[in-house]
């Protein structure tokens, strides 16, 4: 089995390395990875610049590369094009610093490299765990878990022919794992205007999560309550119900 794994965390996190290390003692593994941070970064990708390419260490019988672009470019550079003669039976995204909760991961950079493996026709797992700088042993365990995620569904993978899978793993004791829905996400956004020392205006954003109520059902009770939450997710946007709407209106 051949396993490309990504993230938006850098080459250098130790989320991608933990788990690189951990998924290979499975499968082949090719690493592509940013060159440096590259949260937040949504499904963005590279076409006014060029894409510098740099082969890196991470462990013995793993080839890994930094990317100057953003996650979806390591995908996309890594099927068609620096591993374009190895046949990929599987794109992993992660483990991400901080979990990709509810329409949080309409942002995630982590869950956009996964969308892009589906898009190039791979099946694709994106995986968060629900804390931020985590010490390294902590993503040790939590890629153990991946690795029994990807022993079970290996011989299932067309199960991820229209969707990807987006997994967040708790802080606290695993009591096990739920297949959930992607629940709610938001903030009470802080818009700070500041003045640079040369005088010039710019804003930091930041914010605060919103309690909300949230389905049983939801990644963010399932994780909230120590479960790992296993999110189908696929990115058909077309509102079907309103589709059979408006084709009989006569709107222009």
């Amino acid at each position: 089995m051949n396993i490309l794994i990504t993230n938006d965390d850098g080459i250098t996190a130790d989320g991608i390395i933990e788990l690189a290390k951990e998924i290979s003692t499975i499968a082949n593994v090719y690493v592509v990875a940013p060159d440096s941070q590259r949260s937040a970064t949504g499904h963005s990708i590279t076409i006014h610049d060029p894409i510098m390419v740099k082969n890196v260490y991470i462990a013995d019988n793993i080839e890994a590369y930094s990317i100057s672009g953003t996650p979806a470019d390591c995908v996309k550079v890594g099927i068609e094009g620096i591993f374009k003669d190895t046949n990929i039976d599987l794109v992993l995204s992660g483990i991400n610093n901080g979990p990709n909760l509810g329409t949080d991961v309409i942002y995630s950079g982590t869950v956009s490299a996964a969308i892009e493996g589906f898009v190039l026709n791979k099946p694709s797992i994106a995986v968060s765990y629900n804390e931020f700088n985590i010490k390294r042993e902590v993503y040790k365990e939590a890629a153990k878990h991946v690795k029994s995620i990807i022993n079970n569904l290996k011989d299932k993978l067309d199960l991820l022919n229209d969707c990807i899978l987006n997994v967040n793993i708790p802080n606290t004791e695993v009591k096990g794992s739920k297949i959930t829905k992607l629940g709610e996400r938001k903030y009470d956004n802080v818009m700070e205007e500041r003045v640079s020392p040369f005088g010039q205006k710019y804003y930091w954003i930041g914010g605060t999560i919103k309690e909300l109520d949230q389905d049983k059902d939801s990644d963010i009770v399932c994780v909230n309550e120590g479960y790992i939450s296993i999110t189908p997710v696929n990115i058909e946007m077309t509102n079907l119900e309103k589709f059979n709407i408006l084709k009989n209106i006569e709107i222009i």
